[in-house]
């Protein structure tokens, strides 16, 4: 018996060592970054790197950076994030906000920055995708040109599309809840993608997708709720008076949007609150905007004159200061219909109020790009934040819809907004979530970290939103 006992035990030690051999050898060893350029110290996980491709007859792939979670990989959940435009690459926030490294600029121009250790990077508790989407963005390409004429449906598809052949290739992590996350124009991105995976789930579509929720920051939503946030939040804010407010209130009877029969009386007053906001930073109201004099705008007589001259300042560097995720100009809230990226709409080829001298320059040195597996040069030859190679059809309306469907069906979504962004203001995310129609079961109250005040929130029967 003492015997047959000690075989089982050791055939179970065997079984424990095969299956944790399996697991930790699924993952494609062609895609493991070894190192770095600019970082000397030691991965706190594995990070991997590579294409997968989404039409195969097209030679369409999309490109992504994988970091393992630092905490329990096993159990932690896979979340797939997407910065917004269109056009923008998810480097963004793998870069500037919560990707695994802070990037510190170099003091020499033309060298390499140095990279730290993030100690609030998300991979401290999730698995993390940084998704280059749709193709023709960062450095994701097809070889087939017509496919950089996109839009929504074509979009959603291709990312369910990634993450179906993502999870053959990383069958580990299958079992792992899988949340969707993005901000400003990822509002669009996320919540339709959410549905194709949905509607896979509910066809029987393989790999079977263990989809949990998502999560939208500062998100474009819908052409009502958007195009009526920007008063409300200027004079919340503090920036234009109690008695514009009130005047514009009136003479625009609260639709203060692009599509409105406004009057001439109307159209006088938000030019007013146009004026009165037009050399702050649209991304961070409390930040200085530093741009050069020369930038111009294309067709500039049709947007806002809050972006004509956006930020002008004898200040000769352009510091980056914020998330950029939304090339919609200030005060036109997104609608059905080609949605141009801030390259289409600049002369020039950066990003008001910011600079992103320090991500262009680590993507697109040759050492680096080796490093995390791109394509050659031949097959994209710069990395940029956002392009202007894309022509992007907003064609599936707003966004509402979706979160019905996918919150009435128990989906999670938390909604956060900053209060500081000027681009997609927080007034529309409070309005729109409002609208949902949930029952508040935890009133507006602050959310504190180490007993300091780190913003408000409240939470709805089914729906979560931050502020």
């Amino acid at each position: 018996m003492e015997n047959t006992n000690t075989f089982l035990y050791l055939c179970l030690i065997l079984l424990s060592i095969s299956l944790n051999f399996v697991l930790t050898q699924s993952a494609p060893e062609s895609s493991l970054i070894i190192q770095l350029p600019g970082f000397n110290g030691t991965f706190p996980s594995k990070h991997y790197a590579g294409y997968v491709t989404v039409d195969k007859k097209h030679d369409r792939n999309l490109y992504y950076y994988f970091t393992v979670s630092e905490g329990n990989p096993s159990k932690d959940p896979v979340v797939l994030w997407l910065n917004g435009g269109p056009g923008c690459s998810s480097f963004d926030g793998f870069v500037y906000e919560h990707g695994p490294f802070n990037f510190e600029k170099p003091k020499i121009k033309g060298t390499l920055p140095k990279l730290q250790l993030n100690p609030y990077s998300w991979s401290k508790v999730s698995n993390i995708i940084y998704l280059d989407s749709p193709a023709g963005v960062g450095f994701s390409y097809s070889k087939n040109k017509k496919d950089y004429t996109t839009n929504d449906f074509q979009t959603a598809s291709d990312t369910h599309i990634f993450l179906l052949e993502w999870f053959k290739l990383y069958p580990e992590f299958l079992p792992n809840p899988l949340f969707l996350s993005g901000e400003s124009f990822a509002g669009v991105y996320v919540p339709t993608l959410a549905y194709e995976i949905v509607k896979g789930i509910d066809t029987g579509v393989k790999p079977n997708l263990n989809f949990k929720g998502y999560m939208i920051g500062n998100a474009v939503t819908d052409e009502k709720f958007d195009g009526n946030a920007l008063v409300p939040f200027t004079h919340g804010m503090g920036l234009i008076s109690d008695q514009l407010f009130e005047d514009v209130t009136i003479q625009c009877k609260g639709k203060f949007g692009e599509g409105h029969s406004h009057t001439i009386e109307c159209k006088r007053l938000l030019q007013r609150v146009d004026q009165a906001i037009a050399k702050l930073n649209v991304y961070d109201i409390l930040e200085p905007c530093y741009h050069s004099s020369e930038e111009t705008l294309v067709n500039a007589t049709n947007i806002p004159h809050s972006f004509r001259k956006l930020g002008e300042t004898k200040r000769p560097m352009p510091v980056r200061k914020r998330m950029f995720g939304r090339a919609w100009p200030l005060g036109a809230p997104v609608k059905d219909g080609i949605v141009p990226t801030w390259p289409q709409l600049s002369a020039r080829r950066e990003i008001p109020c910011t600079s992103d001298e320090v991500a262009t320059e680590w993507l697109n040195n040759d050492a680096v790009r080796k490093a995390i597996h791109t394509a050659e040069k031949s097959v994209v030859s710069e990395w940029v934040l956002c392009t202007s190679n894309i022509s992007y059809n907003h064609n599936i309306g707003g966004m509402i819809k979706f979160h019905k469907n996918l919150t009435s069906r128990g989906y999670r979504a938390l909604v956060f907004s900053g209060d500081h962004d000027m681009c997609v203001p927080y007034t529309g995310s409070q309005a729109w979530t409002r609208a949902m129609g949930y029952n508040i079961v935890d009133d507006w109250r602050p959310w504190l970290v180490d007993d300091q005040v780190a913003g408000y929130f409240y939470y709805s029967f089914i729906l979560m939103a931050y502020s």
